[in-house]
């Protein structure tokens, strides 16, 4: 399916989420490591993911989009996907439509919570250009 040596960081509160979105990652055939907060995550950044996906909603409510201002300042080119269920829980919808957006949201694909699996693995080849 895909590359073996491409590793996904994953980064969810919700331990049920976090479990259902590695193990479907795993199948689609990538490594994945895991973490449950910013600071677990940042520690990740050793080793250079090749793409990530962050849930906005972590110790704060905007936690993932300074997370993923992190690494895109440490890491310009790793494609990232926010997957998020904020616009159910609060009602405020964000995307990636127009430059404005793209400047203060540091991702390449924002994704609401509910994602099929295959729609997720389409994504990931998609940004990891597979």
């Amino acid at each position: 399916m895909a590359d073996k040596n491409k590793l996904i960081l994953i980064v969810d509160d919700d331990p049920d989420y976090l479990f259902q979105l590695e193990n479907n990652v795993k199948k689609f055939g990538f490594d994945v490591i895991t973490a449950t907060n910013v600071k677990d995550a940042l520690k990740t950044l050793e080793t250079k993911p090749d793409l990530a996906i962050l849930d906005l909603m972590l110790e704060t409510q905007d936690a993932g989009f300074i997370l993923s201002y992190k690494i895109k300042k440490r890491y310009p080119d790793v494609p990232i996907i926010i997957a998020t269920s904020v616009t159910a829980e609060t009602g405020i919808s964000f995307h990636l439509e127009t430059e404005e957006d793209r400047k203060w949201i540091k991702a390449d694909k924002y994704l609401e919570k509910g994602i099929r699996p295959d729609q997720l693995y389409r994504e990931i080849k998609k940004l990891l250009k597979l």
